[in-house]
C-alpha cells in the first residue's frame, strides 16, 4: 500500500523527525511506501499532490493541528499522537492498513479542522484536545505558548551570547560584557564602523536583546490562541506586554495567557445581533479582552505577581553552594526521567523562562540552571550508545543501530534519542538515566558552567562558561549511566534480547554447513 504522513510534535525538533524517520522505515520493512511531510520548528516541506492523489491512506502523527488538512479529504486515515509513531510504528502502520481495508473515509475538510486563513494559507498550529482531561488541557495551552517562544529564545540567547564574546575580546581586560550593555543604540545607529568589533559586538547585543524583548508577549499571546484561537492573540500578547512593563516578568505572562484567552473566548460566544456580529472579531472582542486583562494586571493582579516574580528572582540568585548542587541534582533528574515527557519538559520550561527574564549581564544563576538543564539532557542517548558499543550482547540488532544515531542526537541535546531503548527496556533505562543526569546536572552546577543560549548541545560549547568543566560532567555522567544500565541490563538479559539469540541460534542451526562462513 502507498501511505501519506504528517509528523509535528510541540516544539517541532525531535519527535517531528523521530516519528517521521520511524514510519517510513517500517513502511519500507513491511513492503508498503511511506511519504513523510514533517511540520516541525523549520517549518515544513508539503508534499507533492500526486504523491497524496495516489496514496491509499493517511497517518496523522501530530500533537499539533495538521495544516492544510483539507488536502487528504476523503481517504481512510488514522490519528495518533507523535510518541506513538516513534515508540510503536509498526502498530501505527497496522491500524492504517486496517482503515484502508475497512474503508473508513476521512472526515472532510471542516470536520477535520483545518480552517484555512482568507489567503489560504494554514494559520499558527496548535493542538488541543477538548476531551482530554483539564490537566492535560492546562499543560497543552501552556506548551503552545513555549514552543512558540524558544525560537525567540534561542536566537536573542546565542545572539547576546556572540556579543558578548566579542565584546571580551574588543575592550580591555575584563570591561567588556559590562561596557557592551552601556552603549546607546543611537551610537550605533550614526556611527557603525564594520571594521569595529566593539561595533560590531553591541550590534549582536541589541539584536539579541531585541529579540528577547518578545518573549513574554510571545508566550502569553499564544497561550491566549490556543485557549480562543486568533481572538485570543491581542488580549495575550497586550497582557504580555504589560507584564514586562510593571515587571511581572514570564509569572504575568502565563496569567495573562490565561486570561486573555478566557475572556476572548467568552466575548466571542455572545449571542449579539446579525448587525454586529461582524465586527466582533475585528473591534469588540480584541477591545473589550485587551481593556479587561490591562486592568486586572495594572490595578488588581501585576504588582503581587511582580513581588513573587522578584522574590523568586531574589531566591535564585541567593542560592550558592551545596544548595545549587541540589537544585542541578534535582533538574538532571527530571531530565533524565521520562526523556522529552512532560518531567522534562517542566525541567527545561523552567530553564527557558528562566533564562528570559534574567538580567542580561554576569554569570547568573540562570545561566548555570540552563547549562546544568542541557548538560543532564544529553547524557540518556550519549550513554545509550555508548552501552551498545561496550556490550553489545545485551541489547538487540535495532537497539545497536539506534545507539549509532544516538551519538549525534545526544550531542545535540535531544533527549529523545533514548527514548527507543526505554520504550523497550523501561525501569532499567530510566534507573539508570536519572543516576547520570542527576549527577551530571549537580556537577555543572558545582563547576559554576552557565549557557545563555537555550538550545544546541555541543554545537554551542563556545557560548558556554568553563566549557571544560561542561564537557567533564557531560562525560562523568554518560559514563555512569552506561555503566549502571550495563550492571542491570547484565543481571537479567531483556526477553527482546534473548528472543533474539533464540531466533538467530535457530536460523544457524538449519543453515546447511556449506553456506555457513568457514571459521579457521
Amino acid at each position: 500500500m502507498k501511505f501519506v504522513a504528517v509528523s509535528s510534535c510541540p516544539t517541532g525538533i525531535a519527535h517531528t523527525y523521530m516519528a517521521a524517520e520511524a514510519l517510513e522505515q517500517a513502511g519500507k520493512a513491511a513492503g508498503h511506501e511511506v511519504h513523510v511531510e514533517t511540520q516541525g520548528a523549520a517549518g515544513s516541506t508539503p508534499l507533492d499532490p500526486a504523491i497524496i492523489a495516489a496514496a491509499d491512506g493517511v497517518i496523522y502523527a501530530a500533537d499539533l493541528e495538521v495544516q492544510a488538512k483539507d488536502r487528504f479529504a476523503g481517504k481512510p486515515f488514522v490519528d495518533v499522537g507523535v510518541k506513538k509513531a516513534v515508540h510503536d510504528p509498526n502498530g501505527v502502520l497496522a491500524q492504517a492498513v486496517a482503515a484502508v481495508e475497512a474503508g473508513v473515509p476521512a472526515a472532510d475538510a471542516a470536520a477535520a479542522g483545518a480552517t484555512p486563513t482568507a489567503a489560504g494559507a494554514p494559520r499558527p498550529a496548535v493542538k488541543v484536545d477538548p476531551n482530554a482531561g483539564v490537566g492535560t488541557r492546562i499543560r497543552q495551552w501552556l506548551m503552545t505558548g513555549v514552543s512558540y517562544m524558544i525560537p525567540f529564545v534561542a536566537a536573542g540567547g546565542i545572539l547576546i551570547a556572540l556579543g558578548f564574546m566579542i565584546a571580551q575580546a574588543a575592550w580591555p581586560g575584563n570591561e567588556g560584557p559590562v561596557a557592551v550593555t552601556a552603549v546607546p543604540v543611537q551610537d550605533l545607529i550614526t556611527s557603525f564602523s564594520i571594521t569595529s568589533g566593539q561595533d560590531w559586538a553591541v550590534l549582536l547585543y541589541q539584536t539579541g536583546a531585541a529579540a528577547f524583548g518578545f518573549l513574554v508577549a510571545v508566550l502569553s499571546g499564544f497561550i491566549a490562541y490556543a485557549i480562543a484561537d486568533r481572538p485570543g492573540l491581542v488580549p495575550g500578547f497586550v497582557g504580555g506586554a504589560i507584564s514586562v512593563v510593571i515587571g511581572a516578568g514570564f509569572l504575568g505572562g502565563l496569567v495573562t495567557g490565561f486570561v486573555g484567552g478566557f475572556l476572548a473566548l467568552w466575548i466571542s460566544r455572545w449571542r449579539v445581533p446579525k448587525g454586529v456580529r461582524g465586527v466582533m472579531p475585528v473591534v469588540v472582542t480584541p477591545l473589550l479582552s485587551s481593556l479587561i486583562t490591562g486592568f486586572l494586571m495594572f490595578v488588581v493582579i501585576g504588582r503581587p505577581i511582580a513581588n513573587v516574580m522578584d522574590g523568586l528572582t531574589n531566591w535564585l540568585n541567593g542560592l550558592s553552594g551545596s544548595n545549587l548542587v541540589l537544585m542541578g541534582a534535582l533538574l538532571g533528574a527530571m531530565m533524565g526521567f521520562d526523556l522529552g515527557g512532560p518531567i522534562n519538559k517542566v525541567a527545561y520550561t523552567f530553564a527557558v523562562t528562566g533564562l528570559a527574564t534574567e538580567g542580561l549581564t554576569g554569570d547568573a544563576v540562570q545561566y548555570r540552571i540552563m547549562a546544568a538543564v542541557m548538560a543532564a539532557g544529553m547524557v540518556a542517548p550519549l550513554a545509550m550508545a555508548l552501552a551498545t558499543v561496550v556490550r553489545k550482547g545485551l541489547f538487540t540488532h535495532a537497539e545497536r543501530e539506534n545507539g549509532k544515531a544516538a551519538w549525534l542526537l545526544g550531542l545535540s541535546f535531544i533527549s529523545e534519542g533514548a527514548i527507543p531503548f526505554a520504550a523497550a527496556d523501561p525501569w532499567r533505562v530510566i534507573v539508570s538515566s536519572m543516576v547520570g543526569s542527576s549527577v551530571t546536572g549537580a556537577i555543572t552546577m558545582a563547576v559554576g558552567s552557565g549557557l545563555r543560549a537555550p538550545h544546541g548541545g555541543i554545537w554551542v560549547l563556545p557560548l558556554i562558561s568553563n566549557p571544560l568543566g561542561f564537557l567533564l560532567a557531560v562525560a562523568v555522567g554518560t559514563v555512569i549511566t552506561a555503566g549502571v544500565v550495563v550492571v542491570l541490563k547484565g543481571l537479567r538479559p531483556s526477553p527482546l534480547v534473548e528472543a533474539e539469540r533464540e531466533a538467530d541460534a535457530a536460523a544457524a542451526a538449519t543453515t546447511p554447513a556449506a553456506a555457513q562462513p568457514a571459521v579457521a
